[in-house]
């Protein structure tokens, strides 16, 4: 929808697609050395994303229609890449951090390719709780293998935080707190009077 807002052609539109899909994993992949990368190595990643840009390209109207269920399915993608991000990165034997980061990249890094494209800060930087959901989900899968817990119902409840998070921080708003520079401090050369 991003690109179909911004009025790119079908080819913009399907790269921002497969971008938006594909490049937290591939990225993954490629940091832990799991090459070829499985978006690449596998057709169904190119075909489902593309897939999904054609849908959206020449059927935009219903997709906003149907605006709140993509929403949903965007943050169960969000959940299921955070989760699976952080249990391969530590199948790959990188520590429980980096496992955790790996595995919020894994469900980030789609759209922030995306907004990259289009020369726009990162949603993810601006001060939305998407990146901290998947941080979130990411460290149950890894808490859970340091404390060797099952790993099948650490991704389960690690994607179910990651979800529960996600659709509540759409339904109330939550937000983290935005920078600001108090404009007086600066005018007065960064003294203030008292």
């Amino acid at each position: 929808m991003a690109g179909v807002k911004r009025k790119l052609d079908l080819f913009g539109v399907l790269v921002l697609s497969f971008a938006a899909a594909n490049t937290g994993g591939i990225t993954r992949d490629i940091l832990i050395g799991a090459v070829p990368p499985g978006a690449i190595n596998d057709w169904h990643y190119l075909g489902v994303s593309l897939a999904a840009g054609i849908m959206t390209f020449y059927f935009p109207s219903a997709v906003m229609e149907r605006w709140n269920p993509v929403l949903l399915f965007d943050a169960a993608g969000l959940a299921l890449f955070a989760v699976s991000g952080a249990h391969k990165a530590l199948v790959h034997g990188l520590n429980p951090v980096m496992s955790t980061l790996l595995g919020m990249l894994t469900g980030i890094g789609g759209g922030m390719a995306r907004d990259v494209l289009l020369a726009e800060i990162p949603i993810v930087l601006r001060a939305d709780l998407y990146a901290v959901a998947a941080l979130a989900g990411a460290a149950i899968v890894v808490i859970a293998n340091v404390l060797k817990l099952p790993s099948d119902a650490a991704v389960l409840v690690g994607a179910a935080l990651c979800f529960g998070l996600r659709i509540l921080a759409m339904k109330y708003g939550w937000r983290l707190p935005v920078a600001t520079l108090d404009t007086q401090s600066s005018k007065d050369g960064g003294t203030s009077s008292s």
